[in-house]
């Protein structure tokens, strides 16, 4: 059951996502936002192998696409969710963005951009990336390992 397998890899992959995401949110500024960003990546990616894993045989590549894609969403949306209020009590504290120089905070603020509009699009885009890869980890595990 695609379902099942989802819901399962969802919210063992959410308990991943929500260490990594505490972890990105107070990152210094440098290179090691962009290893985290990767890393996030393939955690989604990793999600949906899990989601594959947990199919029962015989597992098809459709039933892999699906189980990833809804532990995906699952992972994605919570995290993000999750994400985007830290985010958001960060900046009305006066902490700014992860990842973020003052300096480039300062030239946000002077351009009339409030940065607590990316918590929307943030999110958004954490869903589609998390969904998108996890079912492609569900369907190459899937495809890989069919009994």
């Amino acid at each position: 059951m695609a379902g099942k397998a989802g819901l399962k890899a969802g919210l063992i992959g959410t308990a991943v996502l929500l260490v990594m995401t505490i972890i990105n949110q107070f990152l210094p500024a440098g290179g090691l936002v962009y290893v985290s960003c990767g890393v996030s990546l393939m955690l989604y990616t990793g999600i949906g192998v899990l989601a594959g894993f947990l199919l029962t045989p015989p597992r098809t590549p459709g039933k892999g696409a699906s189980a990833g894609a809804l532990a995906g969403l699952i992972g994605g949306g919570i995290s993000g969710a999750v994400g985007a209020v830290i985010m958001t009590v960060r900046l009305t504290q006066g902490m700014g963005l992860p990842g973020v120089d003052p300096q480039q905070m300062q030239q946000l603020a002077e351009a009339g951009m409030d940065p607590r509009i990316m918590a929307v699009p943030g999110l958004i885009c954490t869903l589609a990336l998390g969904s998108g890869l996890a079912a492609i980890g569900g369907a190459v595990f899937a495809a890989i390992k069919s009994d």
